[in-house]
């Protein structure tokens, strides 16, 4: 189970963000080996006081952990052709780390094993990345020999879909009866930078199929955008803001708001810190009633998907469909970084 991850402890904040500022993947910068610790060191005490407001540290991987033992339990039943099964997590930037869980393998003896993403919608930035690192310390015989299949993107599964809008639901159930078709619905997703989007990365396409799906679920019952979080540094992201898109929506008169986490399968300091402690107290001190809807967490309708799209794969993998999507082997048509062409190559070869 593939994750950008997140400290569990506020003391593993520096290293969490050393990690993240040096994947050039995720976040492109000149002299990166040299300018990414010394962004990590500076923005340290700023985001362990984040990870302290939310309660000491991340719960992903809690809950990544909760949706794996149990997805895992379910698809001994969905598959008893491969069973047992068991989930590892591999996180990019926060510890499990991959080098961490490639030992775990190892130690287990395990031969057959799917890199399964835990972002619904593929980037080379977040998916991409995550495979690059399992490709580089799978070549480096880290992870002894295991017969490797991909699951890179789920982002308009129908089990997702419901239960993204099961959670819609609960937080316009907030809202009188009467005015509830008037609440605005802001899908929030983690932006990206422009040098990524433009080089034709899928994932602004992929979230808005996300996005369409669940209104299409709801039944388009209310008027909705979607915007983009988490921009950092001085260089062009992918907007609108989801904050500007707060204020303007005061501005325009709206009262009602539902924010929508679109991009993540679990509470983190994105939905913890940003969207509830950030973006909800601006749209309430603006005049606006604002919820969020609640993240997948131990939603038993996201966790039976999860083993639904596994045993999916499991079945097509075992009828020859070849271990990874067609869609995985395009590269972005701007894409300059050998290990992507190499990563997928190994992919596709079932890790050899």
């Amino acid at each position: 189970m593939l994750n950008m991850g997140g400290p569990s402890t506020v003391a593993e904040t520096k290293d969490f963000l050393t990690n993240l500022f040096s994947d050039g993947d995720l976040i492109p910068l000149p002299f990166q080996r040299v300018i990414a610790p010394l962004i990590a060191r500076r923005r340290t005490p700023q985001i362990e006081k984040q990870y302290e407001d939310i309660g000491g540290g991340s719960p992903i991987l809690r809950y990544t952990q909760l949706q794996g033992d149990a997805m895992a339990k379910l698809l001994d039943e969905l598959h008893p052709n491969t069973a047992p099964h068991k989930a590892y997590v591999a996180f990019r930037y926060a510890r499990p780390l991959t080098d961490q869980t490639a030992r775990e393998l190892k130690a287990d003896g395990v031969k057959r094993a799917i890199a399964f993403t835990q972002y619904p919608q593929y980037s080379c930035s977040t998916t991409g990345s995550s495979l690059n690192e399992l490709f580089r310390r799978g070549k480096a015989g880290e992870m002894g020999d295991i017969e490797w299949s991909v699951i890179d993107r789920w982002g308009t599964h129908p089990g997702f879909i419901e239960a993204v809008a099961q959670n819609i639901e609960a937080a316009l159930a907030k809202f009188p009866e009467a005015t509830r078709s008037e609440t605005v619905l802001l899908f929030s997703a983690h932006s990206l930078p422009m040098s990524v989007v433009n080089r034709g990365d899928p994932y602004i396409l992929e979230v808005s199929a996300s996005v369409a799906a669940v209104m299409q679920r709801l039944g388009h019952s209310n008027p909705y955008r979607l915007v983009w979080q988490s921009q950092v540094g001085p260089s062009a992201w992918m907007g609108m803001s989801t904050v500007e898109a707060v204020k303007g929506l005061a501005r325009l008169g709206k009262k009602q708001l539902v924010m929508v986490p679109i991009a993540f399968t679990s509470d983190h300091i994105e939905t913890l810190y940003e969207l509830d402690l950030e973006y909800l107290k601006e749209a309430r001190e603006l005049g606006m009633e604002a919820y969020r809807a609640e993240s997948l967490n131990d939603s038993p309708v996201f966790i039976r998907a999860l083993a639904d799209i596994a045993a999916q794969h499991l079945q097509d993998y075992g009828a020859g469909k070849g271990p990874t999507s067609t869609q995985m082997l395009l590269r972005c048509p701007g894409c300059n970084l050998a290990t992507c062409g190499q990563q997928k190559s190994w992919f596709a070869q079932g890790g050899r």
